[in-house]
């Protein structure tokens, strides 16, 4: 049900319109604040709340604005055209319109658009259309003509969809209606021809839009009193022709077919409409709050003293010049449907009472008639799933068009949003095929890693960790937990990537090993004491030690997904906080398989791991020093993970005495060089004698 409540006025005096009313009203940057544009001298800013005006400003006598004032959303500066090619800027400290920021351009223009979360854009008569920076660095620029020798621009609307700007704009020429979407993130204008039908020699005199995935729906009130509907294509198939469109009737009757003035048309949900206009033609004008899904009438209000057909609603208030005053008027829109009145039905019950079917069948029981329900409810899921499979499958095989980027995201917002409202919906493979576009990122579908943490899919949590570039710290490790606590037999009916995994985690630990006498890596041998307060805490079991560094401590495919964390972007000052979160035994066991790949890495000169893109020793010791710089001091209370770092400290060590000792040599051959430089020099003969150590 909708429900309009009592109406006040915002404005004490007249405004100071024209016969058409106030050139608009546009929200500012500040909440329950808007800006009022008169059709004379005038801007004013007004808090809504207060019913009283915090500013004021007015053009200079004899200059006209043209346009309605706007803020911008980035800057929080005000924005106004008058005399159709002069450009003020201003914000709420100035007084003088004449002394602010001025800049004459080279058209007319027809309206300036700002909405949050872009830049504002300028729209011209002529069709074409400039952002506000672009025109601020060179305003004489030259503007082309978009549209036809006498088509004019009767309407405009500028909105976003899936954080992409799109505007839209309707023009008329001898009787036909064109409209014009231009998408901004790929460029293309497309045009559409609005076919009247059977209306043809009807008037279109107000217009509203709303928009949802695929389309744009514009509706239109004409002078036969009814309201149509007229759907247009975002994405469509041959941008660059123009394309017809049919319009449909949506709402008969809605307000009186012979008026000519005072009539409007606003969306306000997708139920509901608000229309201003005489419902009979007798009666006065009214606003009336319609219900289009159930095509009823749902509340209305008389408007004694008239209006100018204007009508704008921002949040929950509507604006419209009553008489002389602009007026606010509040409303409730609540979402009608049957279910949600069979629902009030069905509480509306006496407590302890239970609703009796008209039939009862004895011989069947509740529980196979509910099994029978959810066995066919998830046939239809399984279905759904496969035919969006396919159908994707033929999309990508099709040649890239420029807007391809936009339709994947789309595609994967849509089924992420259904995958939220039915939670048994899980199109896995037709999303595992939209990660592999390598179009996506994280910042513009959050919430498919999101899912893939819900359902604990460590192949899609994988391909996102080795695809997008912008993966928050946090959700990293959350992908870490999951990789280090899933079970090994979980993972081995997985399908993981096993590139960055060569031959040298195929050995895990528990298989025998034939036993060596001494084992010697990058000439240290692990019996050899050579740290004095380790050496006694190694010496009890050093064949253990060998045996246990040389064995893999995780399964192949859990050491792929180890992998990929390692190769993930972050930032040490917001990774930090999240690793201490992850329990012991796993930091321990992760630590353990760093120590393996440290090992691995200097069994070779190149101190590099074999296989496809393996993580690096770098990677390797970077995360060594984070998870001991999160977890120290409960990592040195856990006695597998104390031996572990007395064995790391005493390779570490080693290591650098080693790079010490070559470090001397280098140092020598250099002397020697430069001694065997200067002899050339000298040509002599001489023997001489070197004391290296």
């Amino acid at each position: 049900m909708a429900a309009l409540e009592e109406e006040f006025t915002l404005t004490a005096v007249p405004l100071g319109s024209g016969p058409d009313g106030p050139l608009g009203v546009e929200p500012s940057d500040k909440t329950d604040q808007f800006l009022v544009t008169d059709s004379g001298r005038t801007v004013i800013l007004y808090k809504v709340s207060d019913q009283k005006p915090l500013g004021s400003w007015s053009v200079k006598q004899g200059q006209i604005i043209t346009c309605p004032a706007v803020c911008n959303f980035q800057t929080g500066e005000f924005i106004v055209v008058h005399d159709n090619k002069v450009l003020r800027i201003w914000n709420n400290e100035d007084v003088n319109l004449d002394k602010v920021f001025k800049a004459t351009l080279s058209a007319e223009v027809y309206r300036i658009h700002s909405i949050q979360g872009t830049e504002p854009l300028v729209l011209f008569k002529e069709g074409a259309v400039r952002s506000l920076e672009a025109l601020l660095e060179e305003p004489q620029q030259k503007i082309e003509t978009v549209i036809s020798d006498e088509e004019v621009i009767k309407w405009t609307k500028f909105f976003m969809v899936f954080r992409h700007p799109v505007l839209i704009f309707i023009t008329e020429k001898h009787g036909n209606y064109f409209a014009y979407v231009q998408k901004f993130n790929s460029r293309i204008l497309s045009k559409y021809t609005l076919v009247l039908g059977q209306e043809e020699n009807s008037v279109i005199q107000s217009f509203s839009t709303s928009v949802d995935r695929k389309f744009i729906s514009l509706m239109s009130l004409s002078s036969d009193g009814c309201v149509y509907e007229t759907l247009i294509p975002i994405h469509p198939s041959d941008p660059e022709k123009n394309q017809r469109v049919v319009r449909s009737l949506l709402l008969k009757s809605a307000v009186s077919g012979n008026a000519r003035s005072g009539v409007g048309l606003m969306v306000l949900d997708q139920d509901h409409l608000a229309v201003l206009g005489p419902p009979l033609p007798t009666s006065k004008e009214c606003l009336s709050i319609w219900n289009i899904k159930f095509q009823t009438l749902q509340t209305s209000k008389e408007l004694p003293q008239g209006t100018s057909g204007q009508l704008w609603y921002y949040g929950e208030n509507l604006f419209m010049l009553h008489g002389k005053f602009l007026t606010v008027i509040p409303y409730k829109c609540e979402v009608s449907s049957l279910a949600g009145a069979l629902g009030k039905l069905k509480h509306s019950q006496d407590p302890g009472t239970h609703a009796i079917p008209h039939f009862v069948n004895w011989e069947a029981s509740q529980e196979s008639g509910l099994g029978s329900q959810n066995s066919e409810q998830s046939k239809r899921i399984k279905e759904s799933e496969k035919h969006i499979e396919v159908e994707l499958r033929k999309f990508l095989a099709i040649k890239r068009t420029p807007d391809f980027h936009t339709i994947i995201g789309d595609t994967v917002i849509g089924l992420l949003e259904r995958c939220k409202t039915e939670p048994s919906f899980y199109p896995r493979n037709s999303l595992m095929q939209l990660i592999q576009t390598h179009v996506l990122s994280y910042s513009l579908c959050p919430g498919l890693m999101e899912i893939a943490l819900e359902k604990t899919d460590v192949q899609m949590l994988q391909l996102c960790l080795q695809q997008f570039p912008d993966i928050p710290e946090s959700v990293t490790c959350a992908c870490l937990k999951i990789f280090l606590g899933i079970g090994d037999d979980s993972l081995q009916e997985t399908d993981i990537n096993m590139e960055s995994v060569s031959d040298y985690a195929n050995t895990v630990q528990g298989e025998k090993m034939e036993e060596q006498a001494e084992i010697l890596q990058n000439g240290f041998n692990l019996e050899e004491d050579n740290c004095e307060n380790c050496a006694q805490q190694l010496s009890a079991k050093p064949q253990a030690a060998v045996e246990e560094a040389a064995l893999c401590p995780v399964i192949p495919k859990r050491a792929a997904l180890l992998n990929a964390i390692l190769h993930s972007a972050y930032s040490e000052t917001f990774l930090l906080p999240h690793l201490k979160g992850i329990p012991a035994q796993h930091i321990t066991l992760f630590l353990q398989y760093l120590y393996f790949l440290y090992l691995k890495c200097s069994e070779n000169v190149t101190m590099t791991l074999p296989g496809i893109h393996p993580p690096t020793l770098n990677q390797i010791m970077d995360w060594i020093c984070l998870l001991l710089d999160a977890n120290f001091t409960v990592v040195v209370m856990i006695p597998e993970a104390k031996r572990l770092l007395l064995s790391l400290y005493k390779f570490v060590k080693s290591q650098i005495s080693i790079c010490s000792e070559l470090n001397k040599i280098e140092v020598g051959f250099r002397e020697l060089q430069k001694l065997n430089q200067e002899k050339n020099n000298r040509e002599l003969y001489s023997i001489e004698v070197l004391e290296l150590f």
